[in-house]
């Protein structure tokens, strides 16, 4: 089985030099680390990557979701994006390009591990759902397991933060209702005081797995799941 070719865009060095060791522990071939668009699409042009691990904001003013819309004017690449910023306009931005991931900095190792394993379950389409009667659909064939809080794509494992397992486990059991703002910081931080972004990234963190079209927003009062 051949290797899974990604494309890293960064211009952080160190940030690109620790993706890549960590892309090559997990059996996939980088096949360059670029930071523009004109070499961004200069090393597509070369070689078709499977992945494109894209920063959203790089140098010179160039921006990671306007090079992505560049290259999908002509390619369908699988893109996960690799970055600091989780507020809500840029996160908008980014999942109008549809992602297959959405990644904020710093990484860990498990959470990019989980990104590209989803992505290669969703970019091979060839296997059959084969999931237990009792796992509830979410949408775009997503699966969650409410008793033991996991959640499945296709027939294949997803492996969630312990955050991300609340979180889900409570908007999956409210059966598409909305669950306010307030109801979910308690269960999730047990009434312990955080910052006003601190659900919001978590959400997003959960939306790079699951896509942007399975959680909504009401602003101004919580999150619930589109109904099927």
């Amino acid at each position: 089985m051949s290797k899974t070719k990604i494309l890293i865009v960064e211009d952080e060095a160190i940030v690109a030099l620790e993706l890549k060791t960590e892309l090559e522990k997990l059996d996939c071939f980088v096949l360059d680390i670029v930071c523009t668009q004109k070499d961004a699409l200069a090393a597509i042009k070369k070689e078709l990557p499977d992945i494109i691990m894209m920063d959203i904001k790089l140098g010179k003013k160039e921006n990671g979701i306007t090079i992505v819309k560049e290259i999908q004017k002509k390619q369908d690449i699988a893109i996960i994006y690799l970055t600091a910023f989780s507020d809500d306009e840029t996160m908008q931005r980014a999942f109008s390009t549809n992602p297959i991931g959405y990644i904020v900095k710093p990484f860990k190792t498990q959470e990019l591990k989980t990104h590209i394993q989803l992505a290669m379950f969703k970019l091979n389409q060839n296997d059959l759902s084969i999931i237990n009667k009792d796992h509830i659909p979410i949408g775009e064939d997503f699966y969650f397991d409410l008793e033991n809080k996991q959640l499945y794509y296709r027939n294949n494992f997803i492996k969630l933060g312990k955050k991300e397992k609340i979180l889900l486990a409570i908007l999956v059991d409210a059966n598409h209702a909305k669950v306010p703002f307030a109801t979910i910081e308690e269960a999730i931080w047990n009434g312990n005081e955080t910052s006003t972004s601190a659900l919001r990234t978590l959400v997003y963190r959960l939306k790079g797995k699951v896509g942007n079209n399975i959680i909504e927003v009401t602003y101004g009062y919580g999150y619930n799941l589109k109904p099927l």
